[in-house]
């Protein structure tokens, strides 16, 4: 089983083979989008942690170059080294190994990899790329490690990357927030994807940060099916504001929270 740590990306495990190796596998991709504020990069996130904590190798890929979410999800200090994301797509040509070459490793999650922009960058701060180079990490990136997980901006008609994940993906989790404005939102970003033939058949919706009183009920009428309904956790939200959100989450208000998302990886990834 391959497993990251410190020094190279890989190095082989002595213990014992599922029946099927992962490096027999085709990789996953699950891109994570929704309207701002709707909660992805916390559903990536601890998506990616539970992969890992169930020691499969996953990558989390951090689209966002508005609001770099790298410095927001974890301590500096767990983490190995800072490379960034924007070196891979500043390059003419994408290869297996300039990605592992900017991959970051976490010190206490050894089956995790992360690829994001750094605290202070920006789209500005490296040359253009375009929708050719995004897929091509994202191909490459298969390669590399079974299970990728992507954090998409909300903002897809200017976001190159977010707009190309989304179509590469295997699947889509789309979160809505269970407001109008939510709605109103994403239903202006959809033409985009329709317009490039996306495959509505991929996608999965969510009613994200459900509070206790709120209207669910009638949003879901607006949304109609939706495939997960994820609730709000004060402890995940005080995670966020820290931003530490490899933490367990450990409160009986959590629970639900928790089931959503062992949910949604069984039902989406099959893990």
């Amino acid at each position: 089983m391959l497993n990251f740590i410190k020094g190279s990306i890989f190095s082989r495990n002595t213990g014992r083979l599922s029946e099927k190796s992962e490096s027999e596998m085709p990789s996953q991709v699950l891109a994570v989008w929704g309207s701002p504020g709707s909660g992805k990069t916390a559903v990536a996130v601890k998506l990616v942690k539970y992969l890992a904590d169930k020691r499969k190798n996953v990558a989390l890929l951090l689209c966002d170059m508005t609001a770099p979410m790298l410095p927001c999800i974890c301590p500096p200090t767990d983490l190995e080294c800072e490379k960034s994301l924007g070196s891979i797509l500043a390059a003419t040509h994408i290869t297996d190994t300039l990605i592992k070459q900017n991959c970051i490793t976490h010190r206490k999650i050894k089956y995790l990899t992360l690829i994001g922009m750094l605290k202070g960058e920006n789209v500005f701060t490296y040359p253009p790329y375009n929708a050719e180079l995004a897929k091509d990490l994202i191909e490459r990136l298969k390669n590399i490690v079974p299970y990728i997980i992507i954090d998409c901006s909300s903002t897809i008609a200017t976001d190159i990357l977010s707009a190309v994940s989304l179509m590469e993906a295997d699947s889509v989790l789309r979160l809505v927030n269970c407001d109008l404005k939510s709605v109103s939102y994403l239903s202006s970003q959809l033409p985009l994807l329709q317009d490039n033939s996306w495959n509505t058949e991929k996608q999965y919706k969510a009613a994200s940060n459900l509070k206790n009183g709120e209207a669910g009920e009638i949003i879901e009428r607006v949304l109609g099916n939706t495939a997960f309904k994820i609730p709000h956790s004060n402890e995940l939200e005080n995670q966020f504001l820290e931003g530490d959100l490899f933490k367990d989450l450990v409160l009986k208000e959590s629970r639900g929270f928790r089931r959503e998302i062992e949910k949604i990886s069984k039902e989406v990834l099959g893990v």
